[in-house]
């Protein structure tokens, strides 16, 4: 079998690995001591490497993997680097805009590819993870998988397309889960959409050895595969909830699903109910606009709508005033877990304030991601 070498020009001093392995190219996110969590450079390598094997003649397909942590339990990958989000607005890193307009693109990059990927979402993925995943032909969950966007609980809202594909979740799926932010195993991951093929996590390192160690007729006999390996996932718990999901998320606004919730008696309404007063009452109802917007977008309209949107985040109140500076710090910065939102209450976020998030801050024809089609 011939194996490429890995890349020379490569940026992100060995956080990303990519080599082609017969007529399969494997990609590894290589920084399993911060559950590899995006960077610039590692965004920028990824981009680099999927570029170049969409133009190889000699790929069929490309399998995506984040590497191991010996002794824990996996990440494929667990977001961006809000640590440097966090330094990088508070410096006006001009890296920070950089970031977000290069990942978004890779986002769409990975929808728009020309040849099958297979995505390994073993063990975290969520955020950043799940914008290099989504897009995958193949997403592969295991026992272990967490996947989630969690981004109200530090006062940002789905980003990386996440708008896109929450909002086309069954049902009212996509509001609860980008609202609440909760956290879905394998099951749960199929059935909301999240996910295609369910494959025990010790099954992998074969899975790939079987990818990468036969010749194939076709980028689908790649995709065929992986079906062959696939297993049922056993029963999530999200079925149980879904009619009082679509109850409580079809209402118009956050005040509304929050009254709606408060009048459940159920374990469950108290629970998600406790969970949304965690989270900034301002951003949460940024998402729900968000969603319900992306639903009748295409991805690029509304990646172009995240990357205003995320540029507000950072800007519309600039340092320390923003809610999302503020939701990393109380998460991971200060760890004191008590952010302290404005408006601190659900009732108090205005039509006003969530309007000047929609409003663009550059014209259409110098938009940052004015090329996505």
């Amino acid at each position: 079998m011939n194996t490429t070498p890995a890349f020379p020009d490569l940026c992100s001093g060995g956080h990303v690995l990519g080599e082609q392995r017969g007529d399969v190219a494997v990609i590894t996110l290589n920084r399993p001591g911060a559950l590899n969590a995006l960077s610039l450079p590692m965004v920028r390598d990824l981009t680099s490497l999927l570029l170049h094997f969409g133009e190889s003649p000699g790929v069929q397909a490309v399998v995506m993997q984040g590497a191991g942590r010996e002794g824990k339990p996996p990440a494929f990958c667990a977001g961006g680097d809000i640590r440097f989000f966090h330094q990088a607005a508070l410096a006006g890193d001009p890296r920070l805009e950089d970031f977000f307009t290069e990942e978004y693109a890779l986002n769409h990059l990975i929808h728009h590819y020309p040849k099958p990927i297979v995505a390994l979402m073993d063990g975290i993925c969520m955020g950043g993870g799940m914008g290099i995943s989504q897009g995958s032909r193949s997403r592969v969950v295991t026992e272990l998988s967490k996947l989630a966007m969690p981004e109200t609980h530090i006062g940002l809202f789905p980003d990386v397309g996440g708008g896109w594909f929450m909002s086309r979740c069954p049902g009212h799926l996509g509001e609860y889960l980008a609202l609440t932010g909760v956290t879905l195993g394998a099951a749960d991951a199929l059935a909301c959409g999240w996910a295609d093929q369910f494959i025990p996590a010790a099954k992998l390192p074969a899975l790939v050895e079987a990818l990468t160690g036969q010749p194939h007729a076709s980028a689908e006999a790649v995709l065929a595969t992986v079906l062959a390996w696939a297993e049922p996932a056993g029963e999530g718990g999200l079925a149980d909830q879904r009619a009082a999901i679509d109850l409580h998320f079809s209402l118009p606004s956050v005040s509304a699903i929050e009254a709606s919730l408060k009048a459940d008696p159920s374990a469950f309404a108290q629970a998600t109910l406790a969970i949304l007063h965690k989270r900034s009452p301002l951003m949460m109802a940024v998402t729900l606009r968000q969603v319900r917007l992306a639903r009748s977008m295409s991805l690029a309209d509304a990646l172009r709508m995240e990357r205003d949107l995320v540029r507000h985040a950072f800007h519309l109140r600039p340092g320390t005033a923003s809610e999302t500076i503020e939701g990393i710090r109380a998460l991971v910065i200060d760890k004191d877990h008590q952010p302290r939102w404005n408006p601190s209450h659900i009732s108090d976020v205005t039509d006003a304030q969530v309007d000047a998030y929609f409003n663009s801050p550059w014209p259409a024809a110098v938009h940052p991601l004015r090329a996505l089609d």
